[in-house]
C-alpha cells in the first residue's frame, strides 16, 4: 500500500525537510529516491558559486568559462609573419585613411591576437561595459524584496548577491567566449575593447571570415585593418565618444526595475518538468534567461541612445573606409557588402550586447547612418562630417537616421569668395555697415 504521507507535495515528511518547499526551486528536493538529485554535485556547484569575489560578479569564473569555450578549438598563437602582415596592413591603412579624414592617426601599436589573447586584452573594457548592468541587477532583486522578507533573510541577501553574480559571471565567461570565435579585430562591436591607440587583428578568425568571401585573405585583412584604423581614428579624435558610450550603458543600467511575480512566474515555468539530475538541463535553465529582467521605459531611452551612437560609429567607419577604398581597391565593394550583412544578420555588435549586457541592437541603423555621414559630406565636405563629432549634442538623432538625406539638408558647403569680394566684405563689417535687404530698400 502507498504511503501518502511520504509522497511529493502531499505535506509528509519531504515538505518538512525540504528548504525550498513553496518556492520554484522546490522540485530540486521533489521525486523520492529515484528523482532525488545528486546533492553532493549540487552543493558542489552551489559551494563554487559562493566563493569570495570582489565586485558584482564572478570575474575568474567568468574568465575560466571564457578560456575553456576558446579552448573547445584550435587556436594556435599567431606567428611572426602574421603579426607582419596585420602592422603591415594597419600602416598602410592608416595612409590611405590620411586623406579621407581630418582626424589623426589613432593608432600607436599594432598586434596579432589569438582568441585566447582576445579574451584576456579586452577584459578590463568589458568590466566597465558589464559591471554596471551586474551591480544593479543585483541590487534590484535584493532591494526588490518586501521589507519583512529582508529583515527575515538578514546576511542570506549577501549570499544571494553572491550567488547572482556568479551565474552572471558564467553567463558573461559563456558569451566571450564564443565572440572571441567570432570577431575580426577589437574594434569589431563599434567600440575599442583594448587599450586606447593599440589595433588588433585576429588572424585565425581572418582567415576563416575570407575563406567564406570570393576575394583574397590579403585584401580582407587589408580591408579589417582600413576599419580598425578608422575606429582608433574616430575615439581618438573624439575625447568624449567612449565615456559617451559607457555612460548608455550606465543609464541602461540604472533603469533596471524588478517585477517579483513576473520573474517568479517565469521560473516557474521554466521549472516546470525540470529535471535536476539532468547537468544539460540545468545548463539550458541558466543560459535560457531565467534571471532576465523586463526592460523599464528608462532602459529603453539609454537603449535607444546606446544604439544610435553606435549606428553613427559604424556608419561613419563604413563612410570613410568606401572613400579610402572607392579607387584603390576593387573588391571593397564586395566586402563592404559583406560586412553590412553581417550586421545585419546579427553579427558581434548585437550579439556581444545582447549576451553580455542585455541590449538588443538593430543593425539596420548601420546603413542609414553611412548613408547620413556620406549625403552630409557630398554637400558640405569632409571637415563639415566630422565636424559633427564636436558635441554630443550635435549628432543626429534616431529621428535623422529615418530620414538620413534630410540631415542638415538646407546646409550646403559655403561659396567661396573671391579676393575682391572678400576685402568688400571685410570692410564692411569693420564699417559697420548693415547690408540692406530688398524690402528696405523697398522702403526708401
Amino acid at each position: 500500500m502507498d504511503d501518502d504521507s511520504a509522497k511529493p507535495g502531499s505535506g509528509g515528511n519531504d515538505d518538512a525537510n525540504n528548504p525550498f518547499g513553496g518556492t520554484p526551486f522546490e522540485q530540486f528536493f521533489k521525486g523520492g529516491a529515484a528523482g532525488m538529485p545528486d546533492l553532493g554535485q549540487l552543493f558542489g556547484q552551489l559551494q563554487s558559486l559562493l566563493q569570495p569575489y570582489d565586485g558584482p560578479l564572478n570575474w575568474d569564473v567568468a574568465l575560466d568559462i571564457a578560456r575553456k569555450t576558446v579552448a573547445q578549438s584550435p587556436d594556435p598563437s599567431p606567428t611572426a609573419a602574421q603579426h607582419a602582415a596585420v602592422a603591415d596592413a594597419l600602416r598602410l591603412a592608416d595612409h590611405w585613411l590620411d586623406e579621407t579624414t581630418g582626424f589623426p592617426s589613432g593608432v600607436t601599436t599594432t598586434a596579432a591576437w589569438s582568441r585566447a589573447e582576445w579574451v584576456v586584452g579586452t577584459t578590463d573594457v568589458w568590466k566597465v561595459l558589464v559591471e554596471p548592468v551586474a551591480a544593479q541587477s543585483v541590487t534590484t532583486m535584493s532591494s526588490a524584496l518586501p521589507e519583512e522578507a529582508r529583515a527575515q533573510a538578514g546576511p542570506l541577501l549577501g549570499i544571494m548577491g553572491k550567488a547572482i553574480g556568479a551565474l552572471l559571471a558564467s553567463q558573461v565567461g559563456s558569451g566571450l567566449g564564443t565572440l572571441a570565435g567570432e570577431v575580426l579585430s577589437v574594434s569589431d562591436i563599434g567600440i575599442p575593447l583594448a587599450p586606447a591607440g593599440r589595433a588588433v587583428l585576429l588572424p585565425a578568425n581572418v582567415a576563416e571570415f575570407a575563406a567564406g568571401l570570393d576575394v583574397s585573405e590579403d585584401d580582407v585583412r587589408l580591408y579589417l585593418a582600413l576599419r580598425e584604423a578608422a575606429h582608433q581614428r574616430l575615439f581618438a579624435g573624439v575625447p568624449w565618444l567612449r565615456e559617451h558610450v559607457v555612460g548608455a550603458v550606465t543609464a541602461y543600467a540604472q533603469g533596471v526595475e524588478v517585477n517579483l511575480e513576473a520573474i517568479q512566474q517565469r521560473v516557474e515555468e521554466q521549472m516546470r518538468g525540470l529535471d535536476p539530475t539532468d547537468p544539460e538541463a540545468m545548463k539550458q535553465l541558466l543560459e535560457g534567461g531565467m534571471f532576465e529582467l523586463p526592460e523599464s521605459p528608462a532602459q529603453r531611452a539609454a537603449l535607444e541612445r546606446l544604439e544610435v551612437t553606435l549606428a553613427l560609429v559604424e556608419g561613419w567607419v563604413d563612410e570613410v573606409v568606401g572613400q579610402a577604398t572607392q579607387e584603390r581597391m576593387p573588391t571593397a565593394g564586395r566586402l563592404q557588402e559583406a560586412f553590412r550583412r553581417r550586421r545585419a544578420a546579427g553579427g558581434p555588435a548585437e550579439q556581444t550586447f545582447a549576451t553580455l549586457v542585455g541590449l538588443e541592437l538593430r543593425p539596420r541603423r548601420l546603413r542609414d547612418a553611412s548613408t547620413l555621414w556620406g549625403s552630409l559630406r557630398t554637400r558640405q565636405g569632409t571637415e563639415a562630417r566630422d565636424g559633427v563629432w564636436m558635441h554630443p549634442d550635435l549628432l543626429p538623432s534616431a529621428a535623422d537616421l529615418d530620414d538620413p538625406l534630410g540631415f542638415r539638408e538646407d546646409a550646403a558647403a559655403p561659396e567661396r569668395l573671391s579676393e575682391e569680394d572678400f576685402d568688400a566684405e571685410l570692410r564692411k563689417l569693420l564699417d559697420g555697415d548693415e547690408p540692406t535687404t530688398d524690402d528696405e530698400s523697398a522702403g526708401e
